[in-house]
C-alpha cells in the first residue's frame, strides 16, 4: 500500500505581513494604539537598536486601559511581552501553527539571523491562507 505524506507547501514568508509595525520602547501606549488602529495591525513590535525586544498586542493595550488614567501614561516597555517567541521566514506554516498553539499566542514576530524584525505572522494570516487553499482545492 502506498502512502503519501501530506505537507502544506507554505512557509511563514509566504503569508507574513511586511513590513511589521515597529515602535520604540519609550512610545506611550496611546500612540501605539493609534498606530495599530491606523494600519490595521493587532500587534506592534518593540524595537531598540534595530533588534526586537518585545511585542505589544491588543490584549496588552486592554491591560493598560483597564488601569484608567495611570494606564494611558504607560510606555510600550511597560506593557510589552519581553523577548517574544519568534520564527524565521523559512519556518514551515505547520510549525508556526504548532508554536502559536503551544504558546497560546496569536502573533509571531518574524526575525532575521541578527534578531531584526522582518515581518509578523498572525493567526489571521494563517487562517486566510488556509481558506484560500481550500477555495482552490474545492472550486
Amino acid at each position: 500500500m502506498r502512502r503519501h505524506r501530506r505537507k502544506l507547501p507554505l512557509t511563514v514568508d509566504d503569508i507574513m505581513t511586511t513590513p511589521p509595525l515597529t515602535v520604540s520602547p519609550d512610545e506611550d501606549v496611546v500612540s501605539v494604539a493609534k498606530k495599530m488602529l491606523e494600519y490595521g495591525f493587532g500587534s506592534a513590535l518593540v524595537v531598540e537598536d534595530d533588534r526586537l525586544i518585545g511585542i505589544v498586542t491588543e490584549r496588552d493595550l486592554l491591560y493598560a486601559l483597564s488601569h484608567g488614567e495611570e494606564g494611558i501614561k504607560l510606555k510600550a516597555r511597560d506593557v510589552m511581552t519581553e523577548d517574544p517567541i519568534t520564527v524565521k521566514a523559512k519556518t514551515d506554516i505547520m510549525e508556526a501553527i504548532k508554536i502559536m498553539k503551544d504558546a497560546n499566542v496569536r502573533h509571531l514576530p518574524v526575525v532575521d539571523d541578527k534578531g531584526r524584525p522582518v515581518g509578523v505572522v498572525a493567526f489571521r494570516d494563517i487562517l486566510e491562507s488556509l481558506l484560500l487553499l481550500l477555495h482552490f482545492f474545492y472550486c
